[in-house]
């Protein structure tokens, strides 16, 4: 498989429209197997995924979203729950072997443990898109839902709590908005 930058980055887009064309689960386990590999720190991985495609799922998750981004959460063939594990740091010594002290690092330390959950999970969300895109999947991240009751109803009895949402799927090209500006180098950057 040949990716490309204009795959990943350049033609790539935010979608909102989705065609009828559903996504197997072998495509969510190969996006999953791909994206894993992307570094964190201490290889924490704190990333852990929930996919929705059933109705049923569909119908406990859509009311939770704001009201501009249900719509399109219910059309969308794959609703992807990315949430951070505030648990972690129990698989410290599975996930970083050579050093047996890593899980102590972070016991008793619950604003290190958000931060580093917070920051690898989104990490891992990046990667995670990138994957979807190297599969020909276009993904449509979102901010917009009652955070509180996404945990509730989807990571109940877990540490887990939700990152972002991100729809998943083939996008509708011709109903895409006009790619919007970005930021210059010069405004965003700084060489010192």
């Amino acid at each position: 498989m040949q990716i490309t930058t204009e795959q990943l980055f350049d033609h790539a887009r935010t979608h909102n429209v989705w065609l009828d064309r559903p996504v197997s689960e072998d495509t969510l386990r190969q996006l999953y197997d791909m994206m894993k590999f992307g570094p964190t720190s201490a290889n924490c991985s704190p990333l852990r995924i929930q996919f929705v495609t059933s109705v049923q799922g569909k119908a406990r998750l859509v009311p939770l979203m704001d009201a501009g981004n249900q719509a399109k959460t219910a059309k969308a063939p794959v609703t992807a729950i990315l949430g951070m594990d505030l648990a972690f740091y129990e698989h410290m010594g599975e996930l970083f072997p050579h050093n047996p002290g890593a899980r102590g690092w972070f016991e008793g330390q619950p604003a290190k443990i958000e931060a580093t959950a917070f920051r690898n999970s989104s990490l891992q969300g990046g990667y995670f898109i990138l994957a979807a895109r190297a599969l020909g999947l276009d993904c449509g991240p979102m901010s917009g839902f009652d955070a509180a009751k996404v945990d509730a109803e989807f990571w109940a009895g877990t540490q887990v709590k939700t990152n972002f949402i991100c729809n998943l799927g083939h996008g509708d090209a011709s109903q895409l908005f006009p790619r919007s500006p970005r930021l210059s180098f010069e405004q965003a950057c700084r060489i010192v």
